[in-house]
């Protein structure tokens, strides 16, 4: 889809919606690409609802499989916010948004994605606790202590939402309604501002680096200790279990966090490419799609709970 579809807005003209930008003009090429978003669609549901079902119903309600089942959880709504809307712009080239549903679709961007991360991090804590303090597990990860880490996720990310949702719908819009995305995000609309926004490029850098890289920071402390204490184990299953399981998640970790920091850490007055608009798939589409293989369905417990659940069906 080009930009020449879409004119450029008088300066006395204010932007009521926005328009959200595909891959390709090309119908062809637009019906692949929603093909290929709904089969990623399909599979992250299948994939997550999955887990929610076998860590319910089976009885896996320990610290362990608490944090991976709200995972799956937010990656289904994390998802929800941005596929089925792209599908819908790929295959109709119905591409306009109103600017409540643009900010809507911001704020439940940031309320799921931050929660992720910090789920994430709490599950680095869980492992380091239960391979380098085994006997303090009980206490330093009970039940009440998940329950209070869960609500303060939640919280914490409906305030971050609120004050970056805010603050990118402060200034004001009348260069453009041109997206240069397929969802709404807070880089994309700094560029159409007509407004200074050096305040909120700073703001995002700011939490960019103190929220995401502290908790990347936090996770890779973990797995450090994770990987030394499990180097001096008798025995190369342990060392074996252990790798298999932190060396994945760090390289889904380290994929999306580096491909959200390039979009949002990119300045405004840098031009729009396609390749940002690759890089946002990253974090916003593979996370949620990868999540239960590698958090959850890597676990002996859960993949023995999902065969007894295929074994009922």
């Amino acid at each position: 889809m080009s930009k020449e579809k879409y004119p450029t807005l008088s300066d006395s003209s204010m932007v009521t919606e926005f328009v959200l930008l595909g891959f390709s003009d090309v119908l062809e090429l637009r019906a692949s690409h929603a093909v290929l978003f709904l089969l990623i669609y399909l599979a992250t549901l299948t994939g997550n609802l999955l887990i929610v079902t076998v860590t319910t119903f089976d009885h896996l309600h320990t610290p362990m499989y608490f944090f991976p089942r709200n995972l799956s959880i937010l990656d289904m709504y994390y998802i929800s916010v941005t596929v089925p809307k792209a599908c819908v712009i790929f295959l109709l080239d119905s591409a306009m948004i109103s600017v409540a549903g643009c900010a809507a679709q911001i704020f439940l961007v940031l309320v799921f994605a931050l929660p992720e991360l910090l789920f994430l991090t709490v599950m680095a804590r869980d492992h380091y606790v239960a391979v380098c303090l085994p006997l303090s597990y009980p206490a330093v990860m009970s039940p009440q202590v998940c329950v209070q880490m869960n609500l303060a996720s939640i919280l914490s990310a409906v305030v971050n939402s609120g004050f970056h949702t805010g603050n990118t719908f402060w200034p004001s819009f009348c260069q453009s309604n041109v997206v240069h995305q397929f969802f709404c995000d807070t880089p994309s609309l700094l560029r159409l501002s007509c407004s200074d926004t050096f305040s909120n490029e700073i703001a995002i850098f700011v939490c960019s680096v103190g929220i995401a890289g502290g908790c990347f920071a936090f996770i890779a402390v973990s797995y450090v200790y994770i990987f030394a204490t499990v180097l001096r184990a008798p025995t190369g299953r342990e060392r074996g279990k252990a790798f298999s399981t932190c060396v994945p998640h760090t390289l889904v970790l380290t994929v999306s966090v580096s491909s959200a920091a390039a979009v949002h850490v990119k300045p405004s007055s840098t031009p729009p490419t396609i390749q940002d608009t690759v890089t946002s798939m990253l974090y916003s589409i593979v996370p949620p799609l990868s999540n239960p293989v590698i958090y959850s369905l890597g676990n002996q417990q859960i993949k023995e709970a999902v065969q007894r659940t295929m074994r009922f069906y």
